[in-house]
């Protein structure tokens, strides 16, 4: 299945018990929309969080992070992995 890259901006502040939060409540839905997010990542001080995935589509991926209430600004297919 692909791999997406996932990009939020504007989460300045975020911490681990919030980005914990995202992720299991992505995790809760995931299987919705045949995707399975593998993990999550935050700068607090720049805001940018980024989740890695597999699904069948970045539109998929989209489609849950909207769902959970945090939409992301960018999706990105990761077609080469080493």
């Amino acid at each position: 299945m692909p791999k997406f890259m996932d990009v939020h901006h504007n989460m300045k502040g975020i911490t681990r018990e919030q980005l914990l939060q995202a992720h299991q409540d992505d995790l809760a839905i995931e299987g919705e929309e045949g995707v399975h997010f593998e993990s999550a990542w935050a700068d607090p001080d720049s805001g940018v969080v980024y989740c890695l995935s597999e699904a069948p589509s970045a539109e998929a991926v989209q489609r849950i992070h909207q769902r959970t209430g945090h939409k992301a600004d960018e999706v990105h297919p990761v077609p080469l992995q080493v």
